[in-house]
């Protein structure tokens, strides 16, 4: 196991790893030329949106995982980073392997704390506000038309257990992931040596969410809940996913963010359940 470093828990975080690796079939024929996060929701790509968001949010640093058409992700980021540092780790069986496999690519690229997000999500840039301190876990509301893994929170707003579907509970409100989380370091390298046993016992075509839902249950790992009910976010898997997106967002993205300065007075507890920001919006994915 690595040596720990020091880190202050009140310091924001200003690297983010992209998930970029992925064919994105279920996109096709969109995807046959063009890898899933350079889709266009009406004029502006997710990645661009991602990275735009990122430089408001003062981050400094992007490492992308990267593998089906590479070489389209590194020439669209080159002159389209901002001030955001670019670094690249190539997953060479993107073809046969889960995101399990692509976050245990960047292990040795990574050795501090970090936002890890998925290369498919679409999202009101405020909502990342809460997501800047290690340790934290988007989560939201579970709305008819979602699906995969889930979470229950407990009194304190952290996470007390993985689920692997939406289907409700007879004691306890579950809440969908939304792909969005924070490490601290020591957080980090707890989740690289389970990394590291899943990859070895050839467990590569799982998701990184069972490693996580180990962790939970062993409480070797702990998420604070943050809640993105409130503004809108979506996962754009396919064709269908993406007219939704277009109907949600604005045909125009701006590029003249606010700079989003950290203020812990805007969330507060819902319920004892989890974290809800304030504000007004429409009801998210």
């Amino acid at each position: 196991m690595k040596k720990i470093k020091m880190y202050d828990h009140k310091k924001r975080i200003t690297t983010a790893l992209l998930l970029a690796a992925g064919t994105g079939s279920r996109l096709l024929p969109l995807t046959q030329n063009l890898p899933k996060c350079l889709t266009m929701v009406h004029e502006t790509s997710i990645l661009e949106r991602l990275t735009t968001s990122l430089n408001h949010h003062g981050f400094k640093r992007l490492v992308v995982v990267t593998g089906h058409l590479e070489d389209c992700i590194r020439n669209y980021l080159e002159d389209r980073a901002g001030n955001l540092v670019i670094e690249y780790v190539f997953s060479p069986l993107y073809k046969t392997t889960n995101n399990i496999y692509s976050l245990w690519m960047a292990r040795n690229l990574i050795n501090e704390p970090f936002l890890l997000i998925e290369s498919d999500l679409i999202f009101d840039p405020s909502l990342l506000k809460e997501m800047l301190y290690p340790d934290r876990i988007a989560v939201a509301g579970i709305k008819p038309w979602l699906n995969g893994s889930t979470v229950t929170i407990n009194k304190s707003h952290r996470v007390d257990a993985f689920h692997s579907d939406t289907s409700p509970s007879p004691t306890r409100t579950k809440y969908k992931t939304v792909n969005i989380y924070s490490f601290s370091l020591p957080s980090w390298y707890q989740v690289v040596d389970v990394l590291n046993e899943y990859i070895q016992a050839g467990k590569v075509n799982d998701y990184y969410e069972v490693v996580f839902r180990k962790m939970i249950a062993q409480k070797s790992l702990s998420l604070e809940a943050i809640s993105f009910d409130g503004k809108p976010w979506y996962e754009i898997d396919t064709l269908e996913d993406l007219a939704s997106a277009k109907r949600m967002f604005p045909s125009k993205f701006s590029e003249e963010l606010p700079f989003y300065d950290i203020d812990q007075s805007v969330y507060e507890p819902l319920a004892g359940h989890h974290s809800v920001l304030r504000g007004q919006g429409h009801v998210t994915a």
